[in-house]
């Protein structure tokens, strides 16, 4: 790829998809849809491939789940694509408008960020969901997977510009590019280093990924972060209650970033609420427990004492850290500490600490009584998300169409001076 070539192209291309209406956006994103059932079986061979190589290397089960897609997967790809189709167009939206003393109109609209970047592991559903939610808000895209899913990717962004091409004077095929990943991730930092070139770049992917984009890059990031997600029962919780919310944030699929790592356990119920977690969760994941909590467990089967490292970490896998805690005081102190701002959850039939916790906790997503893994854009209806954000500027949670908008004024005078 010839990145100064490439990214004329797109520029080139979001210019004539800003003069494009919803309708067109919206007419141009069904003839994808279809275009991506119509290719359906290529894909799914496209991603068998993917599965095979990435197996043959030792890929783990949670991670090879992220990268399968199936009939399943295919059609909630184009269900989500349908339901940004039926969203409002954010752009040339009015945030505000006013009068100044002199007579001045001002307004401030929604507009496209521009040349967007997205550099992702594994999932080929980001292909779709990062283009969809780009093209509809008006925005040119780099798309830049992983080499373990590089058959599925490029299949994806075949079937786009095809549907695209078939849009006819609706759609604008040069809005989406594919990077072929390289094994030394020059192309990586080439992306990173194009100034002028892209308006921003989002990571979505592991730590490692994360801090290689947040730290090198001269371009603008907005940081969707990994997810290190904590679990809180409190003394008042409801034990049965807690424990299906400890499987389902765990287990449902334990390589998203949604997923827990750690739960920690108020001292007054830990005697009886381990027990039963361990049970709830018996040989299907490995708890790896603090002093306390593995003096009360005692052994037996996927239940190890924890190392230091254990904490705070994000294994994406079927394995969780467990830690006993004197109270919510401790619990939101130890949350803010070690996680990484994604999502966070406390299950307890006290209103008072449930709204402690949901005020004083630094995350994106705060949840009272319910499993993180709904910290998703479809769950929170947005019909796809281009990433979770966690820092605080721009965006911050699942980020929809409007968080890849901006702001710029609009001002008109007759004449006036200063």
């Amino acid at each position: 790829m010839n990145l100064t070539e490439t990214t004329a192209s797109l520029h080139e291309a979001y210019s004539r998809l800003a003069l494009h209406n919803a309708k067109q956006k919206n007419a141009a994103l069904l003839c994808v849809a279809k275009s991506i059932e119509a290719h359906r079986a290529e894909i799914l061979a496209a991603n068998k491939s993917d599965m095979a190589n990435s197996r043959a290397k030792g890929m783990s089960d949670a991670l090879l789940e992220r990268l399968m897609l199936d009939d399943k997967r295919i059609d909630g790809i184009i269900e989500s694509m349908k339901i940004v189709v039926s969203q409002s167009d954010p752009i040339g939206e009015v945030v505000a408008g006013w009068s100044t003393p002199a007579g001045m109109e001002i307004r401030q609209v929604r507009v496209p960020l521009g040349v967007v970047a997205i550099i992702y592991e594994s999932r080929p559903n980001v292909t779709v969901d990062a283009f969809c939610l780009a093209y509809k808000s008006g925005n040119a895209i780099l798309l830049r997977g992983s080499s373990s899913a590089v058959n599925s990717n490029t299949a994806l962004v075949k079937a786009i510009k095809m549907g695209l091409a078939e849009a006819g004077e609706n759609g604008v095929a040069g809005a989406i590019e594919l990077a072929e990943p390289k094994a030394d991730h020059s192309d990586v930092d080439e992306i990173l280093g194009a100034v002028g070139k892209i308006d921003c770049v989002l990571p979505r992917g592991g730590k490692n990924l994360i801090q290689r984009v947040v730290q090198n890059a001269k371009i603008p990031v907005i940081e969707t972060g990994s997810g290190v997600c904590h679990l809180f029962v409190d003394e008042s919780a409801n034990l049965e209650k807690a424990a299906a919310i400890a499987e389902n944030a765990k287990i449902q699929r334990p390589g998203a970033c949604n997923a827990i790592e750690t739960i920690l356990v108020h001292e007054k119920i830990a005697s009886v609420f381990l027990p039963l977690l361990a049970k709830k969760l018996s040989g299907r994941v490995e708890l790896r427990c603090d002093e306390k909590s593995f003096a009360i467990l005692g052994g037996g089967e996927k239940i190890v004492e924890a190392s230091e490292s254990d904490f705070g970490f994000e294994f994406l896998d079927l394995v969780c850290a467990v830690k006993i805690v004197s109270g919510i005081e401790e619990a939101i102190s130890y949350i803010n500490t070690h996680s990484t701002k994604h999502s966070e959850a406390i299950v307890t039939e006290s209103r008072e600490n449930a709204r402690s916790f949901q005020s004083r906790i630094d995350s994106a997503c705060v949840y009272v009584n319910a499993s993180t893994r709904f910290t998703d854009g479809g769950e929170f209806g947005f019909g796809a998300e281009v990433g979770i954000s966690t820092q605080k500027l721009h965006a911050r949670g699942p980020m929809g169409i409007k968080a890849l908008t901006t702001t710029k004024f609009l001002i008109d005078g007759n004449g006036h001076v200063r």
